[in-house]
């Protein structure tokens, strides 16, 4: 036996292994570098319309108060640590603009919406959802008002708990470590929930709640983390540095952020459907060699992205395989 066949048995036997190796190849399988391209596009697009209507409503609703406007839209520009610095220094004053709101309106919900049907098809693409199955333009669309409100509530409740440290500091009050830690844990309860609600809502399939935990869990864990890590990232390698990136850096550090965000998305998806359909253990060699022995979970998931490209319900498709598995298979 092999170094090679050594491995895939090791493999095979090791969940541990075995699990996360079968993600990544059904990311690949599904081409989810593209789908995290076109999510990071909608989310560019929808970004500033959105802080534009942030920013106005702010200038609104707290024209009295301009220490709570800016500890606000820092907050909110904290979920943006590479590039929230900068943005956060180029808005001098905040005033209230009709103007502004209607057209972060409009813009927020053109980028919001491409943004949900984006993340449909991706979910769709995922659960091999057959075509005819997924929701019309307009059905979608509606579908994914409910991750516009969504994304909305997030921003709203992480906003106000990212503020709670600046506004307590200027009434003299300080926070603990203990409530900077419970702050964490609220922050990433709330992004559990809203992937958890988010799967389930954008799937055109009835999933189980059980069967997305593993992967809301994931994604609400690893989006606080990245969090962090750009926090950090801005406050010990890239301090001082924006005079010389200017604003080429600043889109570029944007486009990052938002496509490491749907990478996170789209893995984290892969991760419910490996689990829920089972569809491990695979040959280690099978995206690098045709002529190899696939294994149950090799051969399920070449069926059902198969069976996603049926465009009617009366159209039958059969997958049928040459090579039936080898006794290996069962290690």
């Amino acid at each position: 036996m092999g170094v090679t066949a050594r491995l895939d048995g090791f493999q095979r036997r090791h969940t541990w292994l075995g699990f996360p190796l079968a993600v990544v190849y059904k990311f690949v399988d599904d081409q989810g570098g593209y789908l995290a391209v076109l999510i990071t596009y909608y989310g560019f697009v929808s970004l500033f319309p959105m802080l534009l209507l942030l920013v106005s409503v702010l200038g609104f609703t707290l024209q009295s108060h301009p220490s709570w406007q800016q500890a606000l839209l820092g907050s909110a520009l904290q979920q943006f640590p590479i590039v929230g610095p900068q943005l956060r220094d180029n808005v001098n004053s905040i005033h209230g603009s009709g103007l502004g709101v209607l057209l972060g309106i409009l813009g927020a919900l053109y980028g919001g919406l491409g943004l949900s049907v984006a993340i449909q098809t991706t979910l769709n693409r995922v659960w091999a959802v057959p075509r005819y199955a997924r929701p019309d333009p307009v059905v979608s669309r509606l579908r994914g008002l409910v991750l516009f409100v969504l994304l909305g509530a997030v921003v709203v409740i992480t906003t106000a708990l990212a503020a709670v440290g600046p506004v307590a500091a200027g009434y003299g009050y300080g926070i603990s470590t203990g409530e900077r830690i419970a702050a964490i844990a609220v922050a990433i309860i709330v992004n559990v929930g809203a992937f958890l609600v988010g799967f389930r809502v954008l799937t055109a399939r009835e999933i189980p709640l059980a069967d997305l935990m593993s992967g809301a869990l994931a994604a609400g864990v690893a989006v606080e983390v990245l969090q962090m890590v750009g926090a950090w990232f801005v406050s010990y390698e890239l301090n001082g540095a924006s005079q010389i990136y200017g604003v080429f850096g600043l889109v570029l550090g944007l486009l990052a952020w938002l496509y490491l965000q749907a990478v996170i998305v789209v893995f984290c998806a892969e991760i419910n459907a490996v689990r829920a359909r089972r569809l491990w253990p695979r040959n280690l060699l099978t995206p690098f060699v045709d002529d190899v022995a696939l294994t149950r979970a090799d051969r399920a998931s070449y069926r059902s992205y198969v069976d996603s490209e049926r465009f009617k319900p009366s159209q039958q498709v059969q997958t049928t395989f040459d090579h039936q598995p080898s006794a290996n298979d069962k290690l």
